[in-house]
């Protein structure tokens, strides 16, 4: 057998060699069965679906609805972050006490509140909000002895009354915040 110098075998009937070309004018099936070709693309519609809108609508929807349920009141927020706040102070007075062996006692003031038996430079001595107040006017003593009486210290808010929360001790556990209905009744 000999063979042409394009690759292909003298013999017609012969099957093709390896790596050789196709006849020339040949056309390709694009890989699939039986040769048939692809039919022609249709041209790409732009824009959206109505169920991809849908979708995005009921995605802000809940967006919406999730922020403005985490929105709180500020007068209350106010209020909270204020018992918070008074809460530190009050422990952070009540280890000055202990840790120097000298009585510290809080009492309120028309515009706040002052810490008796400390440094001053160290201790705040207003509200953080203009909103609060406290229904207190006796004074609540901090001693060095680790155990004290029953605290009670209740902030109220001006704009909207009802609002309250206390700021309470057992005398031994450390200051706390809790609203008003779970305050027990103790030692103002």
């Amino acid at each position: 057998m000999r063979t042409s110098v394009a690759g292909t075998r003298a013999d017609p009937h012969a099957p093709p060699l390896r790596g050789s070309l196709p006849p020339e004018g040949a056309r390709f099936a694009l890989g699939r069965p039986g040769g048939k070709t692809r039919p022609p693309r249709q041209p790409a519609s732009f824009g959206f679906t109505l169920l991809e809108l849908m979708v995005v609508v009921a995605i802000m929807a809940l967006a919406t609805a999730g922020v403005s349920l985490a929105m709180r009141d500020s007068s209350q927020t106010q209020l909270e972050r204020d018992a918070q706040r008074l809460a530190a102070l009050l422990e952070s007075a009540r280890a000055v006490s202990r840790l120097t062996a000298n009585t510290v006692v809080w009492r309120a003031t028309p515009n706040g509140f002052v810490f008796e038996g400390t440094p001053t430079a160290v201790q705040p001595t207003n509200w953080l909000g203009s909103d609060v107040v406290t229904t207190n006017t006796a004074a609540v003593v901090l001693g060095p002895e680790p155990i004290i009486g029953p605290q009670r210290i209740r902030l109220a808010s001006i704009s909207q009354p009802g609002r309250s929360v206390s700021v309470t001790t057992d005398g031994v556990r450390p200051f706390k915040v809790v609203a008003d209905a779970d305050a027990a009744p103790s030692t103002p």
